[in-house]
Order: C-alpha cells, then sequence, then structure tokens
C-alpha cells in the first residue's frame, strides 16, 4: 500500500464527519440570508420607506436589466383595435392633469413611498402627489366602494410576499405611455417581495378579459432611495392658454373604448 492510499484511508472518515458538521451549517446560512430582511414588529418584511424604479413605458419590452415584460401581448380584437386606434396628441389625459391612475403610476420614472402597518397599506407617488390607501387583511369590501382612478384594493400576506389585489377601476386611463388600454373589468394583482434591506421584486399582473385574451405579468426590481431628497413638490399645471392655442387637447372620453358596455 502506498502512501497516498494509507493517506486517503486515514482522513476519509474525518472528511466524512467534516462534511456531515459543514452541511447543516451552510444549509442554516442560506436561510438566514434568505430570511435576512428588515421586519416589524408583528414579524412581516418591513417595506416602509422611499423606492425608486424603472421607467416603464411599454409593459410588454424588457430591458435585460431590471424590467422584465411578456413581449407581444394577448390582445382581443377589441384590445388591438383600442391600441392601433390610439394617438397621444389626439389627447392623453395625462396632458390634461388628470389623475395617471394606478398601473401607469407605477409604471412612471417618479419614486414612491409606502406606508405600511400590520392592517393598512398606502402608496405615495411623487406624481401630483396622489396616494392610494387600502386595507391588509380583513374582509375584502373593494366591491363596495364605487368605481375610481386607481382602482380600489386588497392585500394579503402569503408568506413574505405581499399580495395586492386591485379592481373596480373607472377605466379612464391606460397601462403605460405607449398608450395600453385597459377596461373597466381589469383586475391588477401586485406582488411584493423584499429581497434584501435595499430591494423589492415585484410583479405585476393584468387580467382584463375585454382587452386581453389571458392574463400577463412584467417584473421588475425596486430600489430603496439612497441619499437624495425623498419625495419631491410635484406640480401639473395644465395651462388654460394651453387650451385656448389648442396645444393641449382634452381626451375623447365619448370614444376611448373600443367595446360595448
Amino acid at each position: 500500500m502506498n502512501h497516498l492510499n494509507l493517506i486517503h484511508i486515514i482522513f476519509r472518515p474525518f472528511s466524512i464527519v467534516l462534511l456531515l458538521f459543514i452541511a447543516p451549517v451552510l444549509s442554516l446560512q442560506s436561510f438566514a440570508q434568505g430570511g435576512d430582511v428588515p421586519r416589524t414588529s408583528s414579524g412581516k418584511p418591513d417595506l416602509n420607506g422611499i423606492w425608486e424604479f424603472p421607467y416603464v413605458p411599454d409593459m410588454a419590452r424588457s430591458n435585460n436589466r431590471n424590467q422584465f415584460g411578456p413581449g407581444e401581448l394577448p390582445f382581443t380584437a377589441a384590445g388591438k383595435l383600442n391600441f392601433d386606434n390610439y394617438n397621444a396628441t389626439d389627447g392623453d389625459y395625462t396632458g390634461a392633469c388628470l389623475p395617471f391612475g394606478h398601473v401607469r403610476s407605477m409604471n412612471s420614472p417618479n419614486p414612491v413611498q409606502f406606508f405600511q402597518t400590520d392592517t393598512a397599506f398606502a402608496y405615495l407617488f411623487e406624481v401630483n402627489t396622489w396616494h392610494h390607501s387600502f386595507k391588509i387583511g380583513g374582509e375584502d369590501t373593494t366591491d363596495r366602494i364605487p368605481a375610481t382612478w386607481y382602482g380600489n384594493s386588497h392585500g394579503v400576506w402569503d408568506g413574505d410576499t405581499l399580495v395586492v389585489s386591485t379592481s373596480n377601476y373607472n377605466g379612464k386611463t391606460r397601462l403605460d405611455t405607449v398608450g395600453h388600454p385597459h377596461s373597466h373589468a381589469i383586475t391588477v394583482t401586485e406582488r411584493f417581495t423584499l429581497q434584501d434591506a435595499d430591494s423589492i421584486n415585484y410583479e405585476i399582473t393584468i387580467d382584463d378579459p375585454i382587452y386581453y385574451s389571458e392574463p400577463f405579468s412584467n417584473q421588475r426590481t425596486f430600489r430603496r432611495m439612497q441619499g437624495g431628497f425623498g419625495l419631491l413638490e410635484y406640480s401639473c399645471n395644465e395651462n388654460n392658454k394651453g387650451f385656448w392655442e389648442n396645444r393641449i387637447t382634452l381626451p375623447d372620453y365619448d370614444n376611448w373604448h373600443t367595446y360595448d358596455e
């Protein structure tokens, strides 16, 4: 027997014992890293703070960095007709300082501040300082509230992921800057998963049976604002002179949709 074989025989049992000791330690370390996120006093991931996110002018596209769309959207005939006929110069509602709406606000390049308690959550958008608030847990009463620009939301926890379901929109907004449409029948599902102290994995799913033949999703990463001034003052002034001179055109809500209600 040569020296190498002798060394192998002597140290093999030690190696096995060492591996048996190290393996659980590595597993515990991985688990600890996966759970290493700030938490509230009740143990839920703490999403409070000011967050920056990528500008998403087109939900269909991916930028291969921190925003991933589905590619070609699954339009119905009504959805394809509406999108093909859309021209922002004919009267985009944001130019008239009307509310961006829920999804388009989340697709804007402006930051948002989240306020979270055990029973409530709120978005404070820098854009025109609009806000959107809703309950976490308890009875879902969104269908009892009148339809709004931002819809009516309800939140629940799925493990460490906050799931926000929103419906009951007024149908007067669009999903993004390029003008992808949505109807009043849309349901939006958002999933917020805190990856670490400074990043959120965000997934939004659009389910609108009038304009899209099946649901589609978009994923992106939110980053906690580091330094900076926080949310800045934002003012949208439609300027009545702009209306007189026809530089600003009001949206044609009489012909906004391409389906019969």
